[in-house]
């Protein structure tokens, strides 16, 4: 299942000292952390700026046009609306 997520596992640097402990789940490796270009960025922020949340359909052709996983921009969208709500 983790590899159809559209995120990499941590395999470069290894397991961090204790985080896979302090986790308490020695089995499962932490995800990487998703680093969108800025090309993506502005892309997601125009998209947002247009509306606040998207369809299923709409999920799926941008992130076939920006080359990211359907559950990356789904969370991308869930952290911005977070985002302006601690803003208003």
């Amino acid at each position: 299942a983790d590899e159809s997520s559209g995120y990499e596992s941590e395999s470069a640097g290894g397991e961090r000292g204790g985080a896979a402990a302090a986790g308490g789940s020695r089995g499962r490796q932490r995800r990487a952390r998703t680093a969108f270009t800025s090309e993506q960025v502005c892309r997601l922020e125009k998209t947002f700026q247009r509306q606040k949340y998207l369809g299923a359909t709409e999920r799926r052709k941008l992130a076939a046009a920006l080359e990211l996983s359907e559950i990356q921009i789904k969370t991308w969208f869930q952290n911005r609306r977070m985002k302006l709500k601690r803003q208003i």
